[in-house]
């Protein structure tokens, strides 16, 4: 069993409002140093697969069926996580 950690953003040419508005209400509250925000999405996946390549490969398959649009976003795997069976 192993959790992955998978990072989903728009690309670096798609408009995000969603972000520029984050960044003014920053600038608004003093922050103006923050000169750029981009939003995006974070997925915790937990992958039962006998090896580490399995998993990687079904959350590959997930985020490229799924999670993220290919024409607008981005996705990056994060982390690989062997998990230890020990409850937390």
């Amino acid at each position: 069993m192993f959790t992955a950690h998978v990072r989903v953003t728009l690309r670096p040419s798609i408009l995000d409002p969603q972000g520029k508005a984050i960044q003014n209400a920053l600038g608004d509250l003093g922050m103006t140093s923050v000169e750029e925000v981009r939003t995006g999405s974070f997925f915790q996946l937990h992958v039962d697969a006998p090896t580490v390549e399995a998993a990687e490969a079904t959350v590959r398959q997930a985020c490229e069926k799924l999670l993220a649009n290919p024409v607008t976003e981005d996705f990056a795997i994060l982390a690989m996580v062997p998990e230890t069976g020990v409850a937390a």
